[in-house]
């Protein structure tokens, strides 16, 4: 899959509610309030399942209750379709 344009990226932001561009990484990024570190848990296990079936993996980042997503293509050195699609299959858990 190929990597997205600056303008193409931005554009497709806007099909991801949530989601925002962390352009010194050229990556998706989203972060959700859990209620507790055990709720954080099961949510990042149901996501873990989720793209387990896809054979998809992402950059997770867990403190306490809180989880960050990072998403991009390594072997695209940026952002795909791929990365867009990913975000919202992760929106869909929340």
């Amino acid at each position: 899959m190929s990597k997205l344009s600056l303008e193409q990226v931005k554009l497709y932001l806007s099909k991801v509610p949530g989601w925002k561009l962390v352009e010194d990484r050229m990556a998706l990024s989203r972060t959700y309030h859990c209620r507790d570190f055990s709720t954080a848990i099961s949510f990042v296990n149901r996501v873990a399942e989720m793209l387990e079936h896809d054979n998809q993996h992402v950059e997770i980042h867990l403190a306490g209750g809180t989880v960050t997503f990072m998403l991009a293509t390594r072997e695209a050195k940026g952002l795909t379709g791929k990365d867009f699609a990913l975000a919202q299959t992760i929106s869909k858990v929340s």
